[in-house]
């Protein structure tokens, strides 16, 4: 049927009825279970995350003794490789045919590699010299984040697939983000609430810094992980049969493939988003490598508060989800990415900021840690809220790649934002590292060791490049220019290209 031409009696009825045929989900509600499934998948890549942000920098370079730049270096190694595996895995998803679908192969076979793996990462062989830590940290970190890919590129996925309907894709996203950031945030309270409170020595009076209680957290966390991937494989195995099918098979060579990865990301706003979320990664990853810094050492907080502080994660994740669903329905994602994302980029470097100017109560005050605990929360939550806008834009790209390309690419738009995501957190830890040694916190160094004046450098150096980062990141999304008017304009064109296709 061309476009502009009235529709002729009994094509409206057979619209609707392709509409809701397998491999259609427009305007389809997805129900809670599956829902809840498909959101406590993200707790397995939310730990590996949290892990890479919040303890790596600070287990090397403190616990273990390697240099902080070596740390930085290995990890920035390891993302140069995920620049490669990103797009493989989501181009394979996209193509892979299977009597269990495009996806769940993926999901099921990556399960067992990933514990194995992110286990032997926080328990390194002893008497390693620098350089064969270093090598070690390279490989583990490669092997981890590739096999990551395989499992969170195809089931991230998902979420364009269960759903072509503009707000709900923003509900359903919520609950990725909400279990990636809680649920991933488990063990990071589970650490400093119960695990370094018990590793506490003569010798070592601040667990955290002791090598044997990672052990023990590397157990907990695998174990957490592979649930988490089982319950979000099996949880949604289901919905397989009325998923997007596999295009037929064809002859592909490596210049197809990559001619058709281009093709598809060959859009203004696709370019937008992937700058602005790459920006955006790498302040969150920036204040999440130096988080622990600030708060044992700039705050002078124990380890109880420290878990407290963490805890507030999950009062931030019941905020920020619900906020991004209003916003997509009142303010449309972007308007509603570029407001939060504004008010949030200022909440993480202030507090900072009025302890460098003597504004802030001095370390043992009893003000001092509700205020920061209050900070980090409300912070947190817009954060999540701007991060669930961003990807439900990322799925809704989907059907505009469609349009032109004739192929449905959701894995290849959720490897972008999984590569996002990885490369960006990981690249701002490897800022992290070398902010670390710029301003010459000593390693292996304790609580209450560092000098007033290497940390009032590392408020100085921290600022500037966290809110730089941030404002690019706004300035780009402006550039994004879908809307929920042209998705639905988009849903409409490509319903009608699919009536229209027997006669071809």
């Amino acid at each position: 049927m061309a476009e502009g031409i009235e529709a002729e009696p009994g094509v409206l009825e057979e619209r609707v009825l392709v509409a809701e045929t397998p491999g259609r989900a427009q305007g389809r509600r997805v129900p809670l279970l599956s829902k809840f499934a498909y959101g406590v998948g993200s707790i397995a890549y939310g730990i590996k995350d949290q892990g890479f942000k919040y303890f790596l920098l600070l287990f090397y370079a403190q616990v273990v003794g390697l240099d902080a730049r070596l740390v930085s270096l290995a990890i920035l190694i390891a993302l140069i490789a995920d620049a490669f595996s990103d797009p493989i895995v989501g181009y394979w998803s996209d193509n892979l045919r299977s009597k269990w679908g495009r996806r769940h192969p993926f999901m099921y076979a990556a399960a067992i590699p990933i514990v194995v793996t992110y286990y032997f990462l926080w328990v390194p062989p002893e008497g390693l010299s620098q350089t064969q830590l270093f090598w070690y940290v390279v490989l583990l970190s490669i092997l981890i984040r590739t096999i990551i890919t395989f499992y969170e590129t195809p089931g991230a996925a998902l979420a364009a697939e269960l759903t072509q309907d503009y707000n709900e894709r923003s509900s359903l996203l919520g609950w990725r983000y909400y279990f990636g950031w809680s649920g991933g945030n488990i063990m990071t309270v589970v650490s400093f609430s119960l695990i370094f409170p018990v590793f506490a020595t003569a010798s070592i009076d601040n667990g955290q810094f002791n090598p044997d209680a990672y052990r023990v957290y590397a157990l907990i966390a695998c174990a957490i992980i592979f649930c988490s991937i089982m319950v979000s494989a099996l949880g949604t195995h289901r919905h397989i049969k009325d998923l997007p099918k596999a295009p037929p098979k064809r002859h592909l060579t490596l210049g197809v493939i990559f001619r058709e990865i281009g093709e598809t990301f060959k859009t203004r706003s696709f370019a937008a988003l992937f700058i602005a979320s790459l920006l955006g990664y790498i302040a969150s990853g920036l204040g999440a490598g130096l988080a622990f810094y600030f708060s044992t050492f700039f705050w002078g907080f124990s380890p109880q508060q420290i878990g407290m502080i963490t805890a507030g994660v999950f009062l931030s994740a019941l905020i920020g989800a619900p906020i991004a669903a209003i916003a997509s329905r009142t303010m449309g994602k972007k308007r509603g990415a570029i407001i939060i994302g504004l008010i949030a980029f200022i909440g993480s470097p202030l507090p900072i900021f009025l302890r460098l100017i003597g504004v802030m109560p001095e370390n043992g005050d009893p003000i001092l840690f509700p205020l920061i605990f209050a900070a980090v929360t409300i912070d947190v939550a817009l954060i999540i809220c701007y991060q669930i806008l961003a990807a439900s834009m990322i799925a809704d790209l989907v059907e505009e790649a469609e349009l032109r390309t004739h192929r449905r690419s959701e894995g290849l738009f959720f490897a972008a934002a999984t590569f996002m995501r990885k490369w960006g957190e990981g690249f701002g830890i490897v800022v992290a590292g070398f902010v670390i040694s710029t301003v010459g916190l000593a390693t292996g160094a304790q609580q209450g060791q560092v000098p007033d004046v290497t940390l009032f450098d590392l408020g100085v150096t921290y600022i500037p490049i966290y809110l730089g980062l941030y404002l690019a990141m706004i300035g780009c999304i402006t550039f994004y220019k879908l809307d929920k008017t042209e998705h639905e304009e988009n849903l409409r064109r490509l319903d009608e290209r699919k009536i229209a296709q027997p006669a071809e």
